[in-house]
């Protein structure tokens, strides 16, 4: 469950982008996000790209997406 204050961190091993969850309503497409260290670059995501587990179904690391860093 999507949370604000939880944190994401990019599922592409070539970037370091972190997230932290400002806003989100249950039901919402989106949720409200700023970059985690810094607190600036208020925006938008799709919760699509939110995911809780670093593996897809089949086994495989995501590559896409940020995956929960911690609640």
């Amino acid at each position: 469950m999507i949370k604000p204050g939880q944190t994401y961190r990019s599922c592409n091993p070539h970037e370091t982008t972190r997230l932290r969850i400002e806003s989100y309503r249950p039901g919402d497409a989106r949720a409200h996000v700023v970059d985690a260290t810094t607190g600036k670059r208020p925006r938008q995501i799709l919760i699509s790209q939110l995911h809780d587990s670093p593996l897809t179904r089949d086994g495989q690391p995501r590559r896409t997406g940020y995956v929960l860093e911690q609640a």
